[in-house]
């Protein structure tokens, strides 16, 4: 069974690299049609830092941010795809793992999960901690960084799209999130699951994979979804972000 879905989702990978056209569909129910075990992609693991001290910072940045207390992350409902702006994955890692301070806060930025060039996945967090990626959402979101400069760059890689898109697919099944919610970092403030306490950050927002660049990732995402059997969910619902 894994086999035949990985062998899918490599189809997809080299042909579905032009968008593809189609509307959105809508899922009878919330429930993958396969087991997510099926789907997981290889994932090598390489932890950055996270002990008591890093997860006592998160607890007291979601009390500021999001008014509860709180470092893990118990129902994620948002899939973020970011890029790093760096060329390789050990200057992602070293960052990460630094934990320095990110706008005069800690802890530093994280990512759940980082993908090279060559395709490999890296798991960096384990999917039951908040890492701090997308201002207003580190409570409910999975982040994903991919080494590259650029959303284009990303797009063009054939082997790190078939890893983005399996990996993606894969979470999505295990946490019944929507196509609509698997996002760019450029399109959080328009999220319906944003919320930022803090109101000099309200507006705040990074320029990786904005509207355009995801409308082309969620078509990939889409023939991956239905190559792997998985229902797709509503599309895209946009709120008014007032910024």
């Amino acid at each position: 069974m894994r086999l035949t879905v990985v062998v899918l989702l490599l189809a997809v990978g080299v042909a579905g690299l032009a968008p593809a056209g189609g509307t959105v569909e809508r899922a009878s129910d919330a429930v993958p049609r396969v087991r997510p075990a099926d789907l997981k992609p290889d994932i090598v693991w390489k932890p950055i830092p996270y002990g008591r001290k890093r997860r006592s910072q998160m607890a007291a940045y979601s009390q500021r941010h999001y008014g509860v207390r709180a470092w893990e992350l118990t129902d994620p409902r948002v899939i973020v795809e970011h890029y790093t702006d760096g060329t390789t994955w050990e200057g992602a890692w070293n960052h990460f793992a630094s934990n320095a301070r990110h706008l005069g806060e800690k802890p530093g930025t994280c990512a759940h999960f980082l993908i090279d060039t060559d395709g490999t996945i890296r798991q960096l967090a384990g999917l039951g901690i908040r890492c701090r990626h997308v201002v207003g959402m580190n409570d409910t979101s999975i982040g994903i960084e991919h080494v590259g400069t650029s959303s284009a760059q990303v797009l063009g890689n054939r082997r790190q799209m078939r890893a983005s898109l399996a990996l993606t697919v894969w979470l999505m099944a295990r946490f019944h999130v929507n196509v609509g919610n698997v996002i760019g970092h450029g399109e959080a403030l328009r999220s319906p699951f944003h919320h930022e306490l803090y109101a000099d950050w309200r507006c705040l927002v990074h320029a990786d994979f904005r509207r355009p660049a995801m409308r082309t990732y969620r078509d990939r995402l889409r023939d991956a979804l239905h190559a792997a059997d998985v229902p797709l969910g509503d599309g895209p619902e946009w709120v008014p972000s007032g910024c």
